[in-house]
């Protein structure tokens, strides 16, 4: 028998289109980029997921959502934590083309756990 994966939590900031998208997607997996976003950004802390949504989501989409997510911690293993300001502000990268990938790696479903307006 087979333990499951190790897995790391993952933040990530959303605006009210991309959440529906997840839920349409039943909250296992993250849709595909749009061709002006070559990038997937998952953040290493609720704390920089929370001012991205508050800060940026609401002012541009009217609402942020924060939500959390576990990755297998093996398959993270390929993309370097990025410093993105301050000292805990910590992102992946993850290239639009290796979404599918990195989606199938996602392990359970993608949680709502913060709403700012």
């Amino acid at each position: 028998m087979t333990s499951p994966p190790l897995t790391t939590t993952l933040w990530r900031p959303t605006g009210p289109e991309e959440l529906e998208l997840v839920r349409e997607l039943d909250w296992r997996s993250w849709p595909p980029r749009l061709p002006e976003q070559p990038v997937f950004y998952p953040v290493l802390n609720k704390d920089h997921a929370i001012r991205i949504a508050r800060d940026w989501n609401v002012q541009h989409d009217g609402a942020g959502f924060v939500t959390r997510f576990e990755v297998d911690t093996e398959f993270l293993s390929r993309y370097p934590v990025r410093q993105a300001g301050g000292e805990t502000m910590l992102e992946l990268r993850v290239p639009a083309e290796e979404l599918d990938e990195f989606n199938a790696h996602v392990v359970g479903r993608i949680e709502v756990v913060g709403e700012f307006r």
